[in-house]
């Protein structure tokens, strides 16, 4: 089983994950908020901006242009969105 876990946890660095194309600027703001969240909360940077001088906000919105932010967009069936898979 050990050996399994490690097999998977080797094939999902091996992959790398492409993120959706932000397709809004709502959907910008909420990612910017969400990730704004994190760093107040003491996670680190993932851009080479001072958080001393720059506001966790604005790093967060660095992030995404930069495309170092990974998420994933999830229908929501109850506003009738659809999954982008055509599986």
């Amino acid at each position: 089983m050990v050996e399994e876990t490690e097999q998977l946890v080797e094939e999902a660095a091996a992959t790398p994950k492409v993120n959706p194309e932000i397709d809004s600027k709502y959907r910008m703001i909420i990612l910017a908020a969400q990730r704004s969240k994190q760093l107040q909360r003491g996670a680190n940077p993932r851009v080479d901006m001072d958080p001393r001088k720059s506001k966790a906000t604005r790093i967060a919105m660095r992030e995404l242009e930069d495309g170092k932010v990974d998420f994933e967009i999830i229908p929501n069936p109850i506003l009738g969105e659809k999954s982008n898979d055509n599986s």
